[in-house]
């Protein structure tokens, strides 16, 4: 996808909703779902695009809002909904009836401008019927432009976006399947490890719990890199880090110096409630840039924030670091304690990514850190401040 397309579009679109919050269905549908088809590169205005495409339920017919066309072939129906509304469960099964009416229909998007959900039938398994393989907002879409590429026209014709969704639908089934069995899985995989090493001085059971949480976060991890593009051994053909990562994946920088003021409960952090609190995730070779610079690096950001918090992935699974946003600057004008290049390639410093300062003495390391439970922040999420203070796990803050 071209990411500075689909982030001139997220830009537009909110800056829309923002002078609309309680746009009715149909100008949801001129102003934010009809350039969305054509960011995606259907032609809007031809025969690839119907509008209020006839579907035919039992004696009776229904109207999908539109239906991408392959020729004279239905093969994506979009279902709109107000961008004053939320989606819901039934606004899903009613797309899932419509596609299912239409076998050549392989691919359902439920959207209000807003928020969007992927359905697919292609799966490893034909029993996987209509299934939701993507969910993402805007400030996602803008984070991670690749997530639209399986339902571009050229995804669809080529065959690409089947192959987009197996592996979806294949890491996902994975993930869930080690969450709901997480404790048994750890179990058998203890009596394993017990029969062939015997007894040692080690909890097998603990060990064994915290590989099956490990496997479940790089299934995660490598789901969020599924769509760009890869090469012919499946591995993705970008570097090892995310798109808003400085750190490098391979070199671990020793800091020269430590910003970290100190440690603070989350209760005593001062601010309003309704605080906005920008959450980014990092490796935790990442922390060098962050400790020496009192800063978060080469990031795309998409609104105004008054906090930054640090969820650290690998070993340490949880929220650890706060601080207050001083100012957002080009990576030329940040005073980095290093060469940008020091910490990341070259071409991961867009000319759109920027370094997110912070207050002098203002960044602490948690004394009361918000554990992962089943959520974690794949991109830049946000929270507020009242939510970040009383959170139990990072399911209550994303």
């Amino acid at each position: 996808m071209d990411g500075e397309a689909v982030r001139n579009y997220v830009g537009q679109s909110q800056t829309l909703l923002e002078a609309s919050p309680q746009m009715d269905e149909e100008n949801t549908k001129v102003k934010l779902i009809q350039p969305f088809v054509d960011l995606l590169g259907w032609n809007f205005y031809s025969t690839e695009v119907q509008l209020e495409y006839t579907v035919q339920m039992g004696t009776q017919s229904s109207k999908v809002d539109y239906a991408l066309m392959v020729g004279d072939t239905p093969v994506v129906f979009i279902e709109a909904k107000p961008a004053r509304s939320d989606l819901t469960e039934s606004n899903v099964r009613q797309l899932q009836s419509y596609m299912r009416q239409e076998l050549s229909v392989d691919w359902g998007v439920l959207t209000n401008g807003k928020d969007f959900e992927i359905l697919s039938v292609t799966g490893d398994d034909s029993q996987d019927g209509e299934t939701s393989i993507a969910t993402f907002d805007l400030d996602e879409m803008a984070e991670n432009p690749d997530i639209l590429e399986i339902l571009t026209k050229d995804a669809i014709q080529s065959g690409r976006a089947d192959d987009i969704a197996r592996q979806l639908t294949q890491t996902s089934r994975a993930i869930r399947r080690l969450s709901n069995r997480e404790e048994s899985i750890a179990g058998r995989l203890a009596e394993v490890l017990r029969d062939e090493l015997g007894e040692i001085p080690l909890d097998f059971e603990e060990q064994s719990l915290d590989y099956v949480h490990d496997l479940q976060h790089a299934l995660r991890e490598r789901r969020e890199f599924i769509g760009e593009s890869t090469t012919d051994d499946g591995d993705t053909s970008g570097d090892d880090i995310s798109e808003d990562d400085p750190d490098t994946g391979e070199v671990n920088i020793e800091p020269t110096d430590n910003t970290v003021a100190g440690t603070i409960g989350r209760t005593d952090i001062e601010g309003d409630e309704d605080a906005q609190v920008a959450v980014f995730p990092t490796r935790e070779s990442g922390l060098t840039f962050l400790s020496e610079n009192n800063a978060w690096g080469f990031v795309r950001v998409g609104r105004d924030f008054d906090y930054v918090a640090m969820y650290v992935t690998q070993n340490a699974r949880e929220v650890q670091y706060f601080a207050k946003v001083r100012d957002v600057v080009v990576p030329e004008d940040a005073e980095l304690t290093r060469e940008p290049t020091a910490y990341v390639d070259r071409s991961k410093i867009a000319d759109n990514k920027m370094v997110v300062r912070f207050e002098a003495d203002s960044l602490y390391q948690l004394e009361d850190p918000i554990p992962y439970e089943t959520k974690y922040p794949q991109s830049l999420r946000y929270t507020t401040l009242g939510e970040f203070r009383t959170a139990e796990t990072t399911d209550d803050i994303l």
